[in-house]
């Protein structure tokens, strides 16, 4: 058990040595491009303190400039998921605001300044320690240490060497591996709008998904029944034929027009100015029922309360759910009586509709998303649905929907 346990926490070890690599190339970069100036600083007669901050001044402006570059984030951040902190689940985008450049110009400069010290460690630290533990002469200087001549002194000097660069090198890396996630993520109150963007895009997939199944998936139910149809009827009845291929024709349209609809969506979910066509309402239902009519369903419709007066978001909804129950009638019963059934007189509006054969919704294509995607909506809207068998056999869609506010703008 041991042993297994290691073997992650020494992978862990090297993913941060690599992380400080990374930054300490970074470093020897930036001294390459900037050895001229910062060997004229050093050979200046500046008190070394002095010429020492000018030193760090000259090489870490750049950095920090860089850092302030907005791509620098979703950069660093692969880098700190990958490498540095496993676990950190974040991929924040480019920084959009001068906070979010302010700290990662600091993690920048924190992870090459760690990088450089970890690298000069691993650098002069090992080889030392290896001439050290070699050494056969002593009390020779080996990089400014002096190397005692007694064998023992020498290995002991030698193993504090390579312990000083293995346990350096691991605290920065610790350090760094606790810091790093906090900058790049930013205050409580930039991940919790980062979560809510997240939340909103998927919510919006969703939304698009759900309005494609729903009303451009009708709209091909019918047309693939109508083609059917005509095909069956094309020789014995070419009249009724054409009018099934009229019917396909209106269908086709309806499905063209529903997807203008979705696309308009889709361009209001990316910020793009564009005209949305009107989504349909429980004001079209004579519409939806006449073209599941056409595809040979047996419709029957009762409507109580006055369906105008609902608010927007709820007779929008409620049309699409009226709308899957036909498109289930028409793919799993074609031809089956169905009774939908509307109440818009009380506080709540209440839709149900009933097929005379029980079990439409057994098999067939779709595996249920459109029953899920009506499960959705209900929820969305806090109301209440049931699906199967009512207590005469026959299959029933009944849905709740809580009206709030009579009215409503739309």
């Amino acid at each position: 058990m041991a042993h297994a346990a290691r073997g992650p926490a020494v992978r862990r070890s090297l993913l941060r040595w690599l992380y400080l690599l990374i930054g300490g190339a970074i470093g020897v970069a930036v001294g390459i491009v900037l050895a001229w100036p910062a060997e004229a600083i050093a050979t200046a007669g500046l008190p070394p303190v002095l010429a020492g901050l000018l030193v760090l001044l000259l090489v870490g402006t750049p950095v920090l400039a860089v850092g302030t570059l907005g791509e620098v984030r979703p950069v660093e951040a692969v880098a700190v998921g990958g490498l540095l902190a496993p676990g950190f689940p974040d991929r924040p985008g480019p920084a959009a605001t001068w906070r979010q450049r302010g700290r990662t110009s600091l993690l920048l400069a924190l992870h090459v300044l760690a990088g450089t010290v970890a690298g000069a460690l691993l650098i002069v630290g090992l080889p030392a320690a290896v001439v050290i533990g070699l050494d056969t002469g002593g009390g020779e200087d080996v990089f400014g240490v002096a190397v005692p001549a007694a064998w023992p002194a020498r290995l002991l000097l030698a193993l504090g060497l390579v312990g000083l660069t293995v346990v350096g090198g691991e605290l920065l890396g610790r350090g760094l591996a606790a810091l790093a996630p906090r900058l790049l993520a930013g205050p409580a109150a930039e991940r919790l709008a980062a979560a809510e963007a997240s939340v909103s895009v998927l919510t919006g997939r969703d939304r698009l998904a759900r309005e494609l199944h729903d009303s451009v998936g009708h709209a091909l139910s019918l047309a693939s029944v109508q083609a059917g149809a005509a095909r069956r009827l094309l020789l014995r009845d070419p009249a009724a034929a054409e009018q099934a291929i009229r019917a396909t024709e209106d269908a086709t349209r309806r499905a063209l027009v529903d997807l203008d609809h979705v696309l308009g969506l889709l361009r209001e979910e990316e910020g793009t100015p564009g005209d949305v066509v009107p989504s349909p309402d429980l004001r079209d239902l004579d519409g939806l029922t006449a073209t599941a009519r056409a595809a040979g369903a047996e419709v029957d419709v009762a409507v109580t309360g006055a369906v105008a007066g609902l608010p927007a978001v709820v007779s929008r909804e409620a049309y699409r759910i009226v709308q899957e129950g036909l498109t289930n009638v028409l793919r799993h019963a074609p031809g089956a009586a169905c009774r939908v059934v509307v109440d818009a007189s009380g506080d709540d509006l209440e839709l149900r509709l009933v097929n005379a054969t029980a079990g439409a919704l057994a098999g067939g294509p779709g595996g249920g998303r459109g029953l899920r995607g009506v499960g959705e909506r209900v929820q969305a809207l806090r109301g209440q649905v049931h699906v199967g068998a009512d207590p005469d056999g026959r299959w029933q869609l009944a849905v709740r929907l809580p009206v709030h506010a009579r009215g409503a703008a739309r």
